[in-house]
C-alpha cells in the first residue's frame, strides 16, 4: 500500500485529538511528526497534550514545540470555554511521563523533515499557521519540496457558513492572519478545508454515543473529551453535538472524494473589521485588480458528503480499537 507521509501541525485541542486518532487509524498515513502551536490553548498546554496523546496511544512520531504566538507578536488570547482549561475537555490528565520533545523548534523540524523527504511530505495544519510562516521566512525554498499542504481554516461563504470568531473570520485564520496570507502566497499545492465544509459534519451526541459503544477505549476517550466541547456548541448554537473540523481535514488526505472543491488564488484581509476574512479569486474569473499578482491557484472545500465521512470516521475508530 502506498502511504502518505504526514507532518501534523496542531494545537490540541479536542477536535485536534479526534483528528489525530483518525490519522493513527488510517493505514495509508505514515505520521512523521507532530508540531505544536498556540491556538486552542497556550503552546505549553498544546505541547503537553501532544505528549500525553503520544503516550496514551503509543505512536512513535516525534513531537516538536512550536510558536507561542502570532508572527507579528502581541499578547496571546485563548478561550477555555471551548476546549476546557486543559485543552482536552478537562478530562483528568496524568503528570507528564517519559515522552520527550524534539530539540528543534517546530518550524525547523518541518524544514528538516521536508528536505529529508523531498516531494513526499504532506503538511496537515489545523491550528494557526504560524509555524508554517516561520518555516517559509527561514527557508522559502523548502516550499517547492512539499508534496501538499492541507489546512483546516477559512470560510468562503459556501452553504451559508462565514466566520466563527467574527462575522467574517474563522478561528485559525483570525489567530494569525499574516501567517495565513504568507502560507496562501507560497509556491506549494494547498487545500483549505474551511467552515464551508466542516460545519456540515455534525457529530451528534447520539453518533458519539454509538461511537463510544462500538470502539472500546478509543470511543470512550472521544466521548469523554467531547462532553464539554459539545456543551459549548449547545450553549452558543443550540446544536446537539460537535463539528468535526480537524477530522475532516485529516480524512481529506486519503479520501479526497468526500469533499468538493473550487480552484483559485486565496488572500486574507489583514485590517479593519473584516480582519481574517479569506477571499478566493476563482480560476474561472480573471479580475484585473492589484494584489493578486503571482498568486498560484489553491483549492478550497465547497461541500462534503457528510454521511460518508461520518461512516468512515466510525469505521476508522473501530479499526483503531482492535489494534
Amino acid at each position: 500500500m502506498t502511504t502518505r507521509k504526514v507532518i501534523f501541525d496542531t494545537d490540541p485541542g479536542v477536535d485536534d485529538a479526534t483528528a489525530l486518532l483518525f490519522l493513527l487509524a488510517d493505514p495509508a498515513v505514515e505520521l512523521l511528526g507532530l508540531t505544536t502551536v498556540w491556538g486552542n490553548a497556550t503552546v505549553e498546554t498544546t505541547t503537553r497534550n501532544a505528549l500525553f496523546l503520544k503516550e496514551r496511544f503509543g505512536f512513535h512520531a516525534p513531537v516538536a514545540k512550536g510558536a507561542a504566538g502570532s508572527i507579528r507578536g502581541g499578547s496571546v488570547e485563548t478561550d477555555p470555554a471551548i476546549h476546557g482549561q486543559n485543552g482536552l475537555g478537562d478530562i483528568e490528565l496524568p503528570e507528564p511521563g517519559d515522552a520527550r520533545i524534539d530539540p528543534r523548534p517546530a518550524h525547523r523540524f518541518i524544514i528538516d523533515t521536508v528536505r529529508a523527504n523531498p516531494g513526499e511530505v504532506t503538511i496537515l495544519a489545523v491550528g494557526p499557521m504560524t509555524n508554517l510562516a516561520l518555516a517559509l521566512r527561514e527557508d522559502a525554498g523548502f516550499a517547492s519540496l512539499v508534496k501538499e499542504v492541507v489546512i483546516m481554516g477559512g470560510a468562503f461563504g459556501y452553504n451559508g457558513h462565514l466566520g466563527n470568531v467574527s462575522p467574517s473570520a474563522e478561528a485559525n485564520i483570525w489567530n494569525d492572519p499574516e501567517a495565513a496570507d504568507m502560507v496562501f502566497a507560497a509556491d506549494w499545492p494547498l487545500v483549505a478545508i474551511g467552515l464551508d465544509a466542516t460545519m456540515e459534519t455534525l457529530m451528534s451526541n447520539a453518533y458519539l454515543a454509538d461511537l463510544r459503544d462500538a470502539s472500546g477505549a478509543v470511543g470512550q476517550f472521544v466521548w469523554d473529551i467531547t462532553r464539554s466541547y459539545a456543551g459549548f456548541y449547545h450553549s452558543v448554537m443550540g446544536v446537539d453535538g460537535i463539528f468535526a473540523h480537524d477530522s475532516l481535514a485529516a480524512a481529506y488526505l486519503t479520501a479526497p472524494e468526500l469533499v468538493s472543491t473550487r480552484a483559485g488564488a486565496i488572500r486574507v484581509v489583514l485590517d479593519d473589521f473584516v480582519r481574517g476574512l479569506t477571499v478566493q479569486r476563482p480560476d474561472t474569473r480573471k479580475h484585473e485588480v492589484e494584489g493578486w499578482e503571482n498568486r498560484r491557484s489553491h483549492l478550497i472545500a465547497t461541500g462534503v458528503d457528510a454521511t460518508a465521512f461520518l461512516a468512515l470516521y466510525k469505521q476508522r475508530m473501530v479499526e483503531l480499537s482492535t489494534r
